[in-house]
């Protein structure tokens, strides 16, 4: 079985307990129980946070694993600041674009969109231009020789969510991220075969808006 810290060069088996991103509840997300992680971010936190920063722009595969067990997978695109894309693999249907301002999550075969404003979810957070760990959205730093864990939440914005990000500590590369729901469960994204400083066509985080006003 397939531990949450493990990074694969393939695509993972079947056989995996669920962990977290809730990308088709992003209007409702919200913390059902922190990790217990130890305060304080040190130096060392925060060159991880700095180096994840640095990086502007990040391409890669995903997999996502459902609060039910189930398993999806696909294509993610992030330029930062603000913006994001899903394209999941068939047959889901499903897309999901931030475009800096907004985060819509489409379901192709629909022809449903919904949309919610990108400050408003804990997304923002993951695509921030900085991730200063000296604020106040940092809820918990845990340290360990495999693995830094680094917990985000902004109670008055988006009614205390948080997302929960994994790095690997000789690296500083991003291993996967957590969100947990109002409800206490889980979704988790992980990512892998990561490209960085590549470049995209603008279409890539255009939200169709005249689909989406069309609703």
């Amino acid at each position: 079985m397939m531990t949450p810290r493990s990074i694969p060069s393939h695509r993972p088996s079947l056989s995996r307990r669920h962990l977290v991103l809730g990308l088709s509840g992003l209007a409702a997300v919200g913390l059902a129980g922190a990790p217990a992680l130890a305060q304080g971010p040190s130096d060392a936190a925060q060159k991880i946070a700095d180096h994840f920063s640095s990086v502007k722009t990040m391409t890669g595969e995903f997999v996502q694993f459902g609060p039910r067990g189930e398993q999806t997978g696909g294509k993610f695109f992030i330029e930062r600041p603000g913006k994001l894309r899903f394209n999941f693999e068939d047959p889901s249907p499903i897309r999901v674009i931030a475009d800096g301002s907004n985060v819509v999550v489409g379901n192709l075969k629909l022809k449903t969109w919904d949309l919610y404003p990108l400050s408003k979810t804990p997304l923002s957070l993951l695509l921030a231009d900085r991730i200063d760990l000296s604020n106040q959205m940092v809820r918990a730093v845990k340290e360990e020789s495999d693995l830094t864990t680094i917990v985000l939440g902004n109670k008055t914005v988006f009614g205390d969510s948080t997302i929960t990000m994994m790095f690997d500590p000789k690296t500083y590369d991003l291993r996967q991220w957590t969100i947990t729901d109002l409800q206490g469960k889980d979704t988790t994204v992980m990512i892998y075969n990561v490209q960085t400083g590549v470049r995209f066509d603008s279409k890539v985080f255009t939200i169709p808006y005249d689909d989406v006003h069309k609703l």
